[in-house]
């Protein structure tokens, strides 16, 4: 064989550094099988309107997160779409889409199968990071202590599948624990970043967090369509726009700018963790949990929602704004006071959704949410306007 073909077959193989910053079709489709374990986790929760099970739909879904996340660091730093790796992209998207399926059932017969399903997707990840390191030290170091964190997280899933009760819980908690703390023991110095891609890259997983919240309105719908089911079908749309219009306005543009602005390599890399990785875990689980409360709404508006899916609407939309408060605040140290007001108040209105109505409470919700938008619109005023222009500008430009 010559060398050039052995030259070619290497290229073919090997992982290829990523050039564009926005995001490519392939992770759009990898994607797309996280949206099925978003709704998969509210079927879950929907299942057992209990606290265990809230508390069991929440772990699933950081589990998930945290995969996704890592997937996001990876394709910041290899193409997705070039060499082999498409190939491994495609096979872990067929884990996580089984390890999806088995979402409802990850704490019953079907807790094995998750947790192998699960390693695959990992160790996909970390084998695709050894490959993109073999020529950077510092990164290769990253690597390794990731892949100590992610052996420890899916061994205690794989004995979390041979255990019930408190002791799988606790050991569902320390898996997630374990992995989602992993960087925090071996630094964060060795990371390689394209902010831009990045930010956008978490601003479409809020995209499809919103779209299943909205899929959860139609999944809810049974038997005739009456004005109550309409009318409770367009206030969650006012509901899912509100939190988008709160993300996607400015808060997303600044935070994407000042990422990118961030001096690369322990400070960028520290900001993109603690910013995009940990809080928007919150951003997604409150808006899964919005979905819940929706989907409970849905299937019987004229009555009031029960503790825990009234928790879940209420709370739910309460730990989105705390996420935002301390989103600015990692970026700007700067407390937005007006949702850490609502998110308190939100809290206190749990105790009156279970008294009222299903309809009147989305209804109040979407009210409290919409006052929110239009009293922040005009207290920023010409700010607000200038600062869109400006980064709209800088991204045209880009």
């Amino acid at each position: 064989m010559s060398t050039e073909a052995l030259t070619g077959r290497a290229r073919r193989l090997t992982p290829v550094m990523r050039q564009a910053e926005t995001v490519t079709p392939l992770e759009l489709f990898f994607d797309l099988v996280f949206v099925l374990a978003l709704t998969q986790c509210t079927a879950l929760m929907a299942a057992e309107p209990t606290w265990e099970g809230l508390a069991k739909g929440i772990l699933v879904l950081g589990v998930l997160w945290w995969s996704w996340v890592g997937y996001a660091w990876l394709t910041s730093v290899i193409d997705p779409e070039e060499g082999a790796v498409r190939l491994v992209i495609f096979a872990a998207m067929g884990a996580m889409l089984v390890a999806a399926l088995c979402v409802p059932r990850a704490f019953g017969d079907a807790g094995l199968i998750f947790a192998i399903a699960y390693a695959f997707v990992r160790i996909a990840h970390i084998g695709l990071f050894v490959l993109s390191s073999s020529q950077d030290a510092d990164l290769r170091k990253s690597v390794v202590g990731l892949a100590g964190s992610t052996a420890v997280g899916v061994g205690l899933l794989l004995a979390a599948s041979f255990a019930d009760g408190v002791l799988q819980g606790a050991l569902w908690a320390l898996a997630l624990g374990f992995d989602m703390a992993g960087p925090a023991f071996f630094g964060v110095e060795g990371w390689r970043l394209s902010a831009h891609h990045f930010a956008e890259r978490h601003g479409l997983v809020i995209i499809i967090a919103l779209g299943e919240s909205i899929v959860a309105i139609g999944v809810g719908v049974s038997g005739e369509i009456d004005l109550g089911i309409v009318a409770a079908a367009v206030i969650g749309t006012v509901i899912a726009a509100a939190l988008w219009w709160l993300y996607f306005d400015v808060v997303a543009l600044v935070a994407g700018r000042r990422l990118a602005e961030a001096e690369p390599g322990r400070e960028q890399n520290a900001m993109a963790r603690d910013s995009y990785s940990f809080l928007h875990f919150p951003m997604v689980a409150g808006i899964v949990l919005v979905a819940l409360g929706m989907k409970k709404t849905i299937g019987h508006v004229e009555d009031p929602l029960k503790l825990v899916p009234a928790a879940a609407l209420f709370g739910g939309t309460a730990l989105y704004l705390l996420a935002h408060v301390a989103f600015r605040y990692r970026h700007v140290h700067t407390l937005n006071t007006r949702r850490l007001a609502l998110a308190v108040l939100l809290v206190a209105l749990t105790a009156l959704g279970v008294h009222l109505p299903a309809l009147a409470s989305i209804a109040i919700l979407a009210v409290l949410l919409v006052v929110l938008i239009v009293v922040e619109t005009h207290a920023y005023g010409d700010s607000r306007h200038r600062t869109r222009e400006q980064l709209r500008h800088e991204g045209a430009e880009h």
